[in-house]
This record gives structure tokens, C-alpha cells and sequence, in this order.
């Protein structure tokens, strides 16, 4: 489980990831049916102050030994530097090496690629930084165009939003979808972007408010059990298909066919949490059609099966009355 996050600073750390991990570990929701996370900032010299890339300092209340029972280690993103301090480094190891999970937003990914904990690893970071990444930590397997990559107790992200998008994504894996909800309505964020669309697209936002879709994705939220095809997703957008291809893409950064799929397995996934209904019926719900076509999809995408998350994140529901999952 997920119940003490560190977060380690160094010298020049970029103060809004920072904050962006602040926000979703950091803020107490309990009040609101959220989790409340024992949150700290960690430096290695504490009480003095530590100096960010923006012209100003931070005074980290707590030292590096505030890693040692640490859950979860989050390396937010930090000026790039040519070494990094030995007793930072050790740090980081002996965290993993006791089985700490780990998130770094941006360039933070450099300091767990220094640590060693990266090599033969999937990983990311920012995009401008791949080419100079890739030479300084050639064993590490580094996918360049994802916004985060999940390689188990790691999990990477790239720049400052995918940072948010990958801590909720930890949330939702750890503590479950409507605790990730939850604080994505308190951040006034998307809830979900999932981790394999691209970090860059060539227009990541429309011309004008009336040239989006979002109109569209609202209305495909409304029915899921509906078929949704291209063609009559055009037909709403008043554009052709081939526009209405494009300007998806754009705007979602992956196919209207693999973002319905995900909407309706992030739909399966708040039925098995609220719900007793059996995966027949969350099949039927969320337009999957049938139960072995939503366990393919459901395994593939979240990790799990849907009686396996059920049985993790279930809320209210109760598990003994639901059958063939």
C-alpha cells in the first residue's frame, strides 16, 4: 500500500513539479472520503536553505533519512548537472534496495539514472532531454515518446503535466480509481491520460474553442454502450473522417478506438469498485460487450483482472455477491 511518500529535493529543483507532487501527496482530503498520504520534503541538509532553479530557496524540514520507511520516493525535476551528490545516490539505492517504489517527474528521471536504478529499465523523461539522456545512461532502455512509463516499482514521467498523470496514476494503481478521481476534481485536472500518448503532438490544441472535439467526447461519455464509430463521430463534429482522424489525434494524443476503450475500462473500473454487478454486466454496461472481452482489455490496460482489482479497491460493493470474474 501507499501510506509514506518522500519527496527529495536538490540543489536547484524545480519548484512546480515540486508543488505538482505536493498537490496530490501533500493535501490531507479525508474531510472529502480522499486518502491522506504522510507526506515530506526531504534535502540532504536539512533546515538550511536549498536553492531552486527559479531564484529562490526552500528549507527542507526533514534530512535524507526520511527515505528510510518510505513508500514511495518521488525525485521531482531538478537542473541537470554533470554529478550528483554521492550521499544522494546512496540514499536512492538503499531505498530501492529495502523495495521503495519510485516516481521522478522530468529530469528527476537523471537522478535515479546516476543511481544506477535505471539500467535495463523502461523509462522517460522530457523529450528535449532523450538524445543527452540515452548517452549518459546508455543501459537504460528509454522510451522518448510516452508521457510515463510504468516498469513496476518504478514508474517514470515526462514534463510537468505528465508529472500530475503519473502520480494520479500511482494513486489509481495503489489506492484505486476514485481516490485518483477525487483529487483530480480537487485539481480541476483530467482525471486520467493514459501513460503511452504521445508527449508531443504537432497541434496540441485546437485553433479555436469551436474547433474542438471536446463537445464530442463529452456526449461519447454520456453512452458508452453505444457502437461510436469514426464515421459517425464525423458526422457530430460536422467534419470528414479524415479530418475528424486528425484532429483526435491531436487533441487526445491517440485513436478515438483506443480512448473509447480506455473510457470504458475506466468505467469498469468505478462499476467494480461501487458495484456488485459481475463482469457480464459491467461488460454490457460499458459497451465491452461480453466478460472475456473486457478481462482481455481490462488486463491489458490496468494490469490486473477485473476480480483482482475488484478484491483490492472495492468500496461499498460486496465481492461475495459477484460471480465469474
Amino acid at each position: 500500500m501507499l501510506h509514506t511518500v518522500a519527496a527529495i529535493v536538490v540543489e536547484d529543483f524545480m519548484p512546480f513539479e515540486l508543488g505538482v507532487v505536493c498537490e496530490v501527496f501533500g493535501v490531507d482530503r479525508t474531510a472529502e472520503g480522499g486518502p491522506s498520504f504522510d507526506f515530506r520534503v526531504c534535502g540532504e541538509r536539512p533546515g538550511e536553505p536549498l536553492p531552486c532553479a527559479q531564484g529562490f530557496a526552500l528549507v527542507p524540514a526533514v534530512g535524507l533519512a526520511g527515505l528510510a520507511d518510505a513508500d514511495l520516493v518521488v525525485v521531482p525535476a531538478a537542473t541537470v548537472r554533470g554529478e550528483y551528490a554521492p550521499v544522494v545516490l546512496d540514499t536512492l539505492r538503499a531505498a530501492h534496495d529495502r523495495g521503495a517504489m519510485f516516481l521522478s517527474v522530468c529530469s528527476g528521471a537523471y537522478l535515479l539514472g546516476a543511481a544506477g536504478l535505471l539500467d535495463g529499465r523502461r523509462c522517460t523523461t522530457h523529450w528535449r532531454y532523450v538524445e543527452d539522456f540515452q548517452q549518459r545512461f546508455p543501459r537504460a532502455d528509454i522510451d522518448p515518446d510516452v508521457l510515463f512509463v510504468d516498469d513496476g516499482s518504478i514508474v517514470t514521467s515526462a514534463g510537468t503535466a505528465a508529472g500530475i498523470d503519473a502520480c494520479l496514476h500511482l494513486v489509481r494503481r495503489e489506492i484505486g480509481s476514485a481516490a485518483a478521481n477525487l483529487i483530480a476534481r480537487r485539481m480541476v485536472i483530467a482525471p486520467h491520460r493514459q501513460g503511452g500518448q504521445r508527449q508531443f503532438v504537432d497541434r496540441p490544441v485546437p485553433a479555436s474553442a469551436d474547433a474542438s472535439l471536446q463537445p464530442v467526447l463529452d456526449e461519447i461519455l454520456t453512452d458508452l454502450t453505444v457502437e461510436h464509430t469514426v464515421a459517425e463521430l464525423a458526422r457530430r463534429a460536422s467534419v470528414s473522417t479524415r479530418t475528424l482522424l486528425r484532429r483526435f489525434t491531436a487533441e487526445t494524443g491517440t485513436t478515438p478506438h483506443r480512448w473509447l476503450t480506455l473510457q470504458r475500462i475506466r468505467r469498469a473500473q468505478h462499476l467494480l469498485e461501487d458495484t456488485t454487478l459481475d463482469v457480464e454486466q459491467i461488460a454490457r454496461a460499458t459497451g465491452m460487450g461480453t466478460g472475456p472481452l473486457l478481462r482481455h482489455h481490462f488486463r491489458r490496460i490496468v494490469g490486473v483482472t477485473p476480480k483482482e482489482y475488484r478484491a483490492a479497491f472495492a468500496t461499498r460493493a460486496d465481492t461475495s455477491a459477484s460471480r465469474g470474474h
